[in-house]
């Protein structure tokens, strides 16, 4: 044991030796695991953070939740355009035909939206706001919060009356420190009071709709001054999550199944609409996640392969520049293996510090481009724990052939040298 720690010291002093004695050369020659460690660590820890934030969305959005669409959303929307696109649009009516028939749904909701309205607080205004019009259930299937204050009772829903909660960002922005409960703002021309205030989204990438900027008004009041069939305006959304033990493939069976008799279809027509649960965004973003990992990959091999031969071109330039030392060490009794070892952990501690260059690059990259975006990138452990290993696998390629010639010289012959 005492043997390889003796040979492992001497090898980080060559090392070391050799990157203070040749700064520009060594530091050229590390430029490629650098570089190469730095792309296939980047890219993975960017992805798996995004992957990482999209996830937590999906399950803070559940995956018990149907959504009732035109266009199914494990398709390239490029795709049978003409076809989805002359669908029906998820209806009222849909909505209530579930709540009515389904015995596997917990909860049904619709729901409209409209943005480019202002909305106005004495001298305060939001511009361009984003109004979605609500069934009740849809705040228990989104699993929404309030800050303050509360929704709409079931009378104040189905009165319509002019009642609204606020998304966190608009409530800034209208009321700053003043609390909004109880007052009226404007939207539509007409008075609407604040019965509450959404929490903050926080810093979630992954959101069918940014609450903070919304203003939540019933169903019924909204389709007092909006036209909900004006499409170019007007967006919809029906989903229906499952009761507590129900497979997700019975639940989609019997939604089908109400929506074709509500639509009147026919055994032989197809379905005019899809059935979509989140699942289904996962796997295509595991798809693109899975190409962009790939192209990382690939460049940083690339480099990898450039810094391999960099520092394979350094080791044959230190057995050549150490060949008398090397001599001397054979003859008076060092076995060729020590004389391996030693050139291999020599290259080995010089693809770890280029290694660990990258690593160090990408964990300061990944902190400034944090602090510009809405979710935290890091490196996770196993991340580090795969750039260390690809320096130690490429520090013993680039070491094996310049160690084993260095092992092989005979004595007398590197002693002439």
């Amino acid at each position: 044991m005492g043997l390889y720690l003796k040979i492992f010291f001497e090898a980080m002093r060559q090392a070391l030796d050799s990157l203070w004695n040749n700064k520009l050369r060594t530091f050229l020659s590390l430029l490629g695991i650098t570089i190469g460690i730095f792309c296939i660590i980047a890219v993975k820890s960017a992805v798996d953070s995004l992957q990482q934030n999209i996830v937590d969305g999906f399950n803070e959005l559940g995956n018990d939740v149907i959504y009732l669409d035109k266009m199914p959303w494990n398709e390239d929307p490029g795709e049978n355009y003409w076809k989805y696109a002359k669908r029906p649009n998820p209806s009222y009516e849909d909505y209530t035909k579930i709540k009515e028939k389904s015995k596997k749904a917990k909860q049904t909701a619709f729901v409209i939206f409209t943005g480019g309205r202002i909305v106005k607080y004495k001298n305060s205004s939001v511009s361009n706001a984003f109004i979605m019009g609500a069934t009740n259930e849809y705040a228990e299937i989104q699993s929404l919060e309030l800050e303050k204050g509360r929704t709409l009772s079931l009378a104040e829903y189905n009165s319509g009356s002019n009642k609204v909660v606020l998304g966190f960002k608009v409530a800034e922005s209208l009321f700053g420190n003043v609390d909004p409960i109880g007052r009226e703002v404007k939207l539509f021309g007409q008075s609407y009071q604040v019965m509450g205030v959404l929490k903050s989204e926080g810093e979630n990438v992954f959101n069918f709709i940014n609450f903070d900027d919304v203003l939540w008004v019933g169903y019924p009041n909204i389709t007092r001054f909006v036209n909900t069939n004006d499409e170019s305006t007007v967006g919809r959304m029906l989903c229906a999550k499952a009761l507590p033990g129900v497979e997700m493939q019975d639940f989609k069976g019997e939604l089908t199944g109400i929506i074709r008799s509500n639509r009147r279809l026919s055994p032989r027509e197809d379905n005019n609409f899809s059935i979509n649960e989140l699942s289904m965004l996962s796997q295509v973003m595991e798809s693109v996640f899975g190409v962009i990992n790939i192209a990382g990959f690939i460049i940083g091999i690339f480099a990898l392969i450039v810094g391999m031969f960099s520092v394979a071109n350094i080791m044959f330039v230190s057995v050549k520049e150490r060949t008398s030392i090397i001599g001397i060490k054979k003859a008076i009794g060092a076995k060729r293996f020590v004389i391996l070892l030693e050139f291999l952990i020599e290259s080995i501690v010089l693809c770890l510090i280029g290694g660990l260059i990258g690593l160090g690059l990408v964990f300061v990259i990944l902190k400034i481009i944090s602090s510009a975006i809405p979710f935290e990138m890091g490196i996770s452990f196993a991340n580090m724990v795969i750039g260390v290993l690809s320096s130690i696998i490429v520090g013993i390629i680039a070491g094996i052939i310049p160690a084993i010639r260095a092992s092989g010289l005979d004595p007398v012959e590197a002693i002439r040298n």
